[in-house]
């Protein structure tokens, strides 16, 4: 009996995978190239294409001008803000303060991300939001030959929470809906035999997207299929998701290259 795989692509955005881009995660255009290909070549055993996609708007909790200092300037890029420094006003939320406050707190006592500010990216309607142009002809190419349309997800949309995991915000708002587990895409991966993996960043948005497997979904882990080189790291931070892959492989999980062809 034939075996279904469906595809699922994190994040392959311009933003992230153009040396143009506003967050450029360095290899992410060679990953697209690969992954572009990996498409054409198993495109008919390919029953599924999903991306996701940041799609932030520009007042976002992890952007600068959502933050100020005592002077009134905005953080760099790149910043780490801390309950503490808002505790010694080194910074300060200037949009929903006192629920602010609370989500950099939560977010600590969560311990898995400290509360980075990026670049402006992926911002809903720009060229920075689009993905690939490459990655882009090759879902056409499959979406023809199979009659059947790639599905589309959009994360990170509300201002005050980040989403690095295309599942649910990293910490979901009680009053948006939006930032819950997103349980409708999870029962529909799970339908397929495998779930291919890819896109970036790896050490950021895809492992994310993988502890919440761990933690919301365990039964699909054990379906995931890895496509190694089709993903990168943002820079300074190549161990994060260390754990997290070492784990999803205990669970099943099982790691491959572009070079793979689906029987």
């Amino acid at each position: 009996m034939s075996q279904s795989y469906a595809l699922l692509i994190i994040d392959a955005q311009y933003d992230f995978c153009d040396p143009k881009g506003a967050l450029y995660v360095p290899g992410a255009e060679k990953d697209i190239e690969r992954l572009s290909q990996f498409i054409i070549q198993n495109q008919n055993s390919i029953e599924s294409i999903i991306l996701s996609m940041d799609a932030h708007p520009y007042v976002h909790i992890s952007h600068p001008c959502y933050w100020q200092s005592q002077e009134s300037k905005n953080p760099n890029p790149f910043t780490l803000i801390t309950f503490e420094d808002i505790h010694n006003l080194t910074w300060k939320p200037v949009v929903n303060p006192e629920y602010s406050i609370s989500y950099i707190k939560l977010l600590e006592e969560q311990g898995q991300f400290k509360h980075v500010i990026w670049p402006y990216h992926c911002i809903a309607g720009t060229k920075g939001f689009t993905i690939m142009d490459n990655l882009m002809e090759a879902i056409q190419s499959w979406s023809v030959k199979k009659l059947k349309p790639h599905k589309s997800v959009f994360k990170g949309t509300n201002p005050f929470t980040e989403q690095y995991g295309i599942f649910s915000a990293n910490i979901p708002h009680d009053l948006y809906p939006e930032t819950h587990p997103n349980h409708e895409l999870f029962n529909y991966l799970n339908q397929f035999d495998h779930v291919l993996v890819a896109g970036e960043a790896r050490s950021h948005c895809v492992a994310t997207s993988i502890q919440q497997i761990i933690d919301l979904k365990p039964e699909l882990v054990q379906k995931l299929l890895i496509i190694e080189d089709c993903m990168s790291d943002v820079p300074g931070f190549e161990n994060q998701g260390k754990n997290i892959y070492d784990k999803a492989v205990q669970m099943g999980t099982k790691k491959i290259h572009s070079d793979y062809r689906i029987k």
